[in-house]
């Protein structure tokens, strides 16, 4: 343990030299892309909203540091100072990064680029810990009994003790003089072999004591084709992307003067999100089949919105989509009217405001607001019909972000726990205070999504006071 001292430079070091070959990919693993963005980036932007991370640097694959550049030039992520070739090993990237760094001494997190996502928690308490010690490794127990096997045969030579286990995990942070003097005497070993950095220390600086800080089952490594789709559905269900919450500085900036458009807005979410757009400047138009008489199911009525808009104001910037219709009941015993109905304003709906409404967006250079349910993840009796057009809004959500991903136009899909709706009411009545989200906020959230830089992202918005009951949104 060393004495604590006066605050160095952290640098976060991006390991992606790795390729896609056990996914089956002809491209990296870390350029594969996980609810709209890259793997890579996702990374690169939790490591740049660290407010204790001043400096990054990539280490990417030979032939892919344009794609990794343009990344950082669209994503504006200035505190990525280099973009480095990597090396055919993952210690000789890592050595690689090392010597790019020069001789100034600095903390170093190094970090896996497909570990995308690594929390502020634990690269804060990768910060911390290097206060009072020269490395530093992040772990989480093992869940499962581990055994070691008897060399060339599938014997069991021992069984380890779990509690004593834990499975590695990154950023691994060191002092720079440290892991620099470890890597220094690797490299008069001949037999020189090592899967990770703290390995190294451990290996070649035996008298450094390596402290252990708390991972977690979220920060996994996307390694193999189950792992995509994991890291997905992570994204998916978790609030950790929610946008910060703007002020109202903000909120003028980003809305005077622009015009926004909100299909289902004559009340509810929609209605507050229209109030609260146009009490910051926004020129907001609202349309519904009760005020307008606009049938967002009819590709003619969306289209006839598009144009009047367009005449009155010259410009669309955001499209914001709440219209839905809640059915309940079980398929066997539901109408072909009503399966229609449901279906073409639960999911028909959105795909024509896409269609019609895009290329207004890609001019304005704008965003995409739309709408699903906690039912999407698992299907309901009783809600056959709701459920599964919500699952079909998240599946279009992602893919028209990576659709839509050149042209500038943004696309994101807020997931709001049980609210207060009339729409809710209607269909379970009156519900104990305190159990349901108030319009008005989830209001305010989606307009900070609807705001973001954020695309192809399933926003969860939850009662602050504990998680999400499963309730039928």
């Amino acid at each position: 343990m060393v004495q604590p001292v006066t605050r160095l430079r952290n640098v976060a070091v991006i390991l992606a030299g790795g390729t896609g070959t056990r996914i089956g990919l002809n491209i990296p693993k870390q350029l594969i892309k996980i609810a709209g963005k890259p793997i890579i980036e996702h990374t690169i932007a939790a490591m740049h909203q660290s407010p204790l991370v001043d400096e990054i640097v990539v280490m990417m694959a030979p032939g892919h540091l344009d794609d990794v550049r343009a990344i950082v030039k669209k994503g504006e992520y200035a505190k990525v100072t280099q973009i480095l070739e990597g090396a055919e090993t993952r210690n000789d990237t890592t050595a690689a990064a090392l010597a790019a760094l020069g001789d100034e001494e600095c903390n170093v997190l190094l970090h896996d680029a497909v570990r995308p996502l690594v929390s502020q928690t634990i690269i804060a308490a990768n910060v911390d810990a290097l206060q009072t010690h020269e490395a530093v490794d992040t772990a989480i127990p093992s869940a499962d009994t581990v055994i070691q096997v008897q060399p060339g045969e599938e014997s069991i030579a021992d069984v380890l003790p779990r509690h004593l286990l834990r499975r590695g995990q990154t950023p691994q942070s060191f002092r720079l003089s440290t892991i620099k003097a470890a890597y220094a005497k690797a490299a008069q070993d001949p037999n020189f072999t090592a899967t990770d950095d703290c390995t190294v220390v451990l290996r070649y600086l035996p008298e450094v004591s390596i402290a252990v800080v708390s991972g977690h089952e979220r920060n996994m490594k996307v390694t193999e084709p189950i792992d995509v789709y994991i890291a997905d559905k992570l994204f998916q269900l978790t609030s950790a992307d929610r946008p910060t919450p703007l002020t109202n500085e903000q909120y003028n900036a980003r809305l005077d003067g622009r015009t926004v458009v909100v299909f289902g807005g004559s009340y509810g979410i929609g209605g507050d999100i229209a109030e609260l757009a146009r009490a910051y400047g926004a020129n907001v138009k609202t349309f519904s089949r009760s005020t307008t008489g606009t049938y967002v199911e009819k590709r003619a009525d969306v289209a006839k919105v598009a144009q009047q808009v367009l005449d009155e104001t010259g410009r669309i910037d955001f499209v914001v989509n709440t219209a839905g219709v809640l059915v309940r009941g079980e398929l066997a015993e539901t109408s072909e009217e009503t399966i229609y109905s449901s279906t073409d304003v639960n999911y028909l709906a959105p795909i024509f405001v896409a269609q019609e409404f895009f290329p207004h967006l890609a001019k304005s250079g704008g965003s995409m607001l739309l709408f699903t349910s906690s039912s999407y993840t698992r299907g309901r009796s009783g809600y056959s019909l709701y459920s599964s057009a919500k699952a079909a809004i998240v599946n279009l959500t992602q893919a028209l972000a990576d659709e839509w991903a050149t042209s500038g136009v943004r696309v994101n899909c807020v997931n709001p726990e049980r609210t207060g709706t009339p729409m809710r009411t209607k269909a379970f009545g009156e519900e104990p205070p305190g159990t349901l989200l108030s319009s008005e906020d989830v209001a305010r959230q989606s307009l900070d999504v609807l705001l973001s830089h954020l695309t192809g992202h399933i926003i969860d918005i939850r009662r602050e006071e504990g998680p999400a009951a499963l309730g039928n949104g």
